[in-house]
């Protein structure tokens, strides 16, 4: 299930940063970010960005692109893999899309120390473009975001509180702004576009952020099957998402995406969210394992699904825009939370 309006494509991914949702639900009274403006002003540019010495300290007041001193832009085709240290054989801790910002933190023989959303690590540095070019490719990549700086937003069908509530987004998550309508903006959330009070949120120009990548290990309370299922369905993050797809590798949705996975696992599903919803049993959010899927939609319908992978994230197929990404479980309220693996 899906709404049928009008898809803007502002080609950015944003990072999840928060793993719970609040009680408190806010309206908008003013406009507080000149949307307008910020879509009009250029790039900040300083062919310096980059020094010679990766590094070292910039001077205070330094001009920052989307807000790196040191840029760092992932030039991979799906998503550069971050390691705990600079070597293939440690640990992944996360991963940058492609088109990725990062703030460059050193250098280590081929790989830089970088820093993007909450995730810090090392990447090859054959796979980031820097300096000169890096501004160039934020000039042609980069969106107006808006984030979230209230416990709970209401997002809405139209631009009024007299209309329903569409969903509720969490503190902390960064929507792509489709169009600004002074006290409101429309902006997307999984492919879908809904309203939100100006008021509550900062606009700001943003590249992609790296994504965090949740650690199971053997012998900790998590069965075999899901841990090998999280693995499974990680490695096609960054992938295309199409509508109506089931091919993880070639394009898939958000339900094509759980029902190929489970799949594998012998659990047949239908290539729907909400018929989806109805396999399993119903389980609290707080309760959730590895494997569960977790619902999300308007009101009461359901018209997004995604996996839970542990640590209050979860992996889905989430919109033309972003591809196959890891979200905060709770960057909007999910309706429901169903199990289907019975460990």
């Amino acid at each position: 299930m899906r709404i049928q309006w009008t898809k803007i494509v502002l080609g950015c991914l944003a990072g999840a940063a928060v793993f719970g949702m609040g009680q408190m639900t806010t309206e908008a009274a003013t406009h507080s970010a000149g949307v307008s403006d910020l879509l009009n002003e250029c790039l900040v540019s300083d062919a310096d960005t980059m020094k010679s010495e990766i590094g070292v300290s910039t001077a205070a007041g330094q001009e920052t692109i989307c807000g790196y001193t040191n840029l760092g832009i992932a030039q991979v085709e799906n998503h550069l893999n971050i390691r705990e240290g600079a070597g293939e054989d440690t640990e992944l801790v996360g991963a940058l899309p492609v088109d990725a910002g990062c703030e460059i933190l050193s250098q280590e023989g081929d790989w830089y120390k970088i820093e993007s959303g909450k995730v810090t690590g090392y990447v090859k540095s054959e796979f980031l473009l820097t300096g000169d070019a890096a501004a160039a490719r934020a000039a042609e990549v980069k969106s107006i975001m808006a984030t979230s700086m209230t416990q709970t937003l209401n997002a809405r069908v139209e631009p009024n509180t007299d209309c329903s509530i569409w969903t509720m987004i969490a503190e902390g998550e960064s929507l792509h702004v489709v169009e600004d309508l002074g006290e409101w903006l429309k902006v997307d959330v999984d492919g879908d576009e809904c309203y939100i009070a100006s008021e509550f949120v900062e606009v700001s120009e943003q590249l992609p952020k790296a994504m965090t990548m949740t650690e199971l290990r053997y012998g900790e309370g998590i069965s075999d099957v899901r841990v090998d299922m999280v693995q499974y369905a990680c490695q096609f993050v960054g992938n295309r998402y199409v509508w109506g797809g089931t091919s993880l590798t070639n394009g898939v949705d958000c339900s094509g995406f759980t029902m190929r996975i489970y799949e594998k696992y012998g659990i047949y599903l239908p290539h729907s969210s909400s018929a989806q919803a109805g396999y399993g049993t119903r389980v609290d959010a707080s309760s959730a394992k590895p494997g569960d899927l977790f619902f999300y939609g308007s009101g009461g319908g359901i018209n997004h699904v995604a996996m839970y992978i542990g640590n209050g994230q979860v992996v889905h197929a989430s919109s033309a825009r972003t591809g196959i990404k890891i979200s905060n479980a709770f960057y909007r309220t999910p309706i429901c939370v169903t199990r289907l693996i019975s460990d």
